[in-house]
């Protein structure tokens, strides 16, 4: 009884209706849709103009909370040009689905678990409507993981005179189709599509490996690359990241031990350390220095995210609702108004921004000229103080530094 529920709920959904051959039809959708909801890929999909079925599809089978992190249709002028920060050339282009995946890659950066793989999908349509269009019907998508940049471009005949159902649900199967290769799964699937051997799909792919992914990253093209070294993320409970930023040059012992004692505090969080390619003071961390210093987060099997973003009012917006580990050193700078244009205003202005993201700073004792400081040596504004926890000297003390370590090895 349960099955056959389940499959109502996909004819509901639209698989099926009004068309001959639904078995088949309806068989490899299922079977599509259960293999990508298998797999740990989380994805963030804005479309615009059609493929409207896809998300009914994905959300009729159990398992779519594991793998849809966001949904979002941007069909107004306006709406695409805040989604894509940009005028486009043409709105129903491969470009602008190009465009789409782009954004939708780096938002799924954002929410997703780390080192979970995800997937940016965009797709644009120009499809039958209330009047008759003089242009061609067709429609645009793109995916955008990781390593590979792949698009299509399909031009539906007009002469076959499909409603707009019909050819919701074509570019839907291909949109479907799309999704699946991503994750990796089509291989075992049978692909049936509404259509004809006319309308075959020009098809694009640029793939990256990972020094092109961190060049992409310095120059701003993505956010962040989280590379998984810690075992067993994938099976943590929480969604919140707890985060220790720094230059890590070299990471040491205080660095792991900080992290450790952090968790005890955060038990329902990710682990992570965060290194920005992007230093405010100094040039950007060239791609071998990246590497170098990622190859000690691999031999402490410790998860590490390369970021490019210095100031942690930008990492708050980057990492929404984590915990970041400081120490009294560099809370000190946070709240002095000497970095906000010496202004008291703008520094709380500044992070009551970071306070609303969801974010709190936890803070560990560190050695300041010779005097070991610790949170409540400083005076936190009333309106922050709930979010700066202070980790107890108890739990944590640890004079070591990168700065020393590397003087001692001149």
């Amino acid at each position: 009884m349960m099955a056959d529920r389940s499959k109502e709920g996909l004819i509901k959904q639209g698989i099926g209706s009004g068309l001959g051959q639904e078995t088949m039809t309806e068989s490899w959708i299922r079977a599509a849709v259960e293999a990508i909801h298998s797999t740990p890929t989380q994805a963030v999909l804005y479309f615009s103009g059609g493929a409207s079925q896809v998300l009914g599809w994905l959300s009729s089978i159990p398992g779519a909370s594991n793998t849809v992190l966001e949904v979002i249709v941007p069909y107004s002028r306006m709406s695409m040009i805040q989604l894509l920060g940009k005028v486009p050339v043409q709105f129903t282009s491969k470009e602008t689905a190009e465009d789409m995946a782009l954004v939708a890659y780096n938002r799924a950066l954002k929410l997703s678990k780390p080192g979970a793989p995800v997937v940016g999908v965009g797709f644009t349509g120009s499809l039958v409507t209330t009047r008759p269009k003089l242009g061609d019907h067709r429609f645009h998508l793109a995916t955008r993981t990781s390593n590979q940049l792949w698009a299509s471009s399909v031009t539906l005949s007009k002469s076959l005179g499909r409603s707009r159902e019909q050819e919701e649900r074509a570019s839907s199967q291909v949109l479907l189709k799309a999704i699946a290769d991503a994750c990796k799964v089509s291989s075992s699937i049978k692909f049936v599509s509404d259509l004809t051997e006319g309308e075959v799909p020009a098809v694009s792919e640029q793939c990256f490996d990972e020094d092109q992914e961190l060049e992409q990253l310095i120059h701003g093209k993505i956010c962040f690359k989280v590379f998984p070294f810690s075992s067993g993320i994938q099976t943590t409970s929480g969604e919140r990241k707890v985060i220790l930023s720094g230059s890590f040059n070299p990471l040491h012992n205080g660095h792991l031990k900080l992290l450790e004692v952090a968790m005890s505090l955060c038990t329902d969080g990710y682990p992570c350390f965060e290194l920005s390619a992007i230093n405010a003071d100094k040039p950007p961390l060239t791609v071998t220095e990246i590497k170098d210093r990622v190859k000690q987060f691999e031999k402490a099997g410790k998860t590490v995210i390369i970021s490019n973003q210095p100031y942690f009012y930008k990492k708050a917006e980057l990492f929404p609702g984590s915990a970041f580990v400081i120490g009294a050193d560099t809370a000190a700078r946070l709240i002095n108004p000497k970095y906000y244009g010496g202004s008291y205003k703008n520094m709380v202005e500044t992070l009551l921004g970071c306070k609303n993201t969801g974010c709190t700073f936890l803070v560990g004792g560190r050695n300041m000229d010779g005097v070991f400081k610790v949170l409540e040596d400083f005076e936190i504004p009333g309106e922050l103080k709930d979010m700066f926890i202070s980790i107890p000297v108890d739990k944590f003390r640890m004079d070591i530094s990168s700065t020393e370590i590397r003087k001692s090895r001149v």
